[in-house]
């Protein structure tokens, strides 16, 4: 599994876009791509390949999580779902949770410090 990130990349003044094309998915590897980053948080597009990953961890801020492609199953405090194009979920502050792609997706983090 490979892990990368298109930085330098934040989307800085007003467009129509396609989510789901301002990410293309890669071999074998998760990608993302921050499209707004402030004080108050962030927003991130994800794009995992079948198969791949992210183990399960915590973080201090809650987190909404919007799929715009494919499938995948989140696990939260030990409690799965599975999720598809134009599902959400909410991922509470300092609970543990795992993501895995059922399939290639996609997904858009809104992180929120506060």
């Amino acid at each position: 599994m490979t892990i990368s990130s298109e930085q330098d990349q934040i989307v800085k003044h007003p467009e129509v876009t396609q989510l789901v094309d301002l990410l293309q998915y890669q071999d074998k590897s998760i990608v993302s791509r921050v499209l707004l980053r402030n004080n108050g948080g962030t927003v991130t597009l994800f794009a995992f390949d079948e198969g791949e990953g992210l183990s399960e961890h915590t973080a201090p801020f809650d987190a909404l999580v919007v799929v715009t492609d494919g499938q995948a199953t989140i696990e939260i405090a030990g409690e799965s779902f599975t999720l598809k194009k134009g599902d959400s979920i909410i991922l509470p502050a300092s609970r543990p949770h795992a993501v895995k792609a059922t399939i290639r997706f996609k997904m858009l983090l809104i992180m929120i410090r506060a």
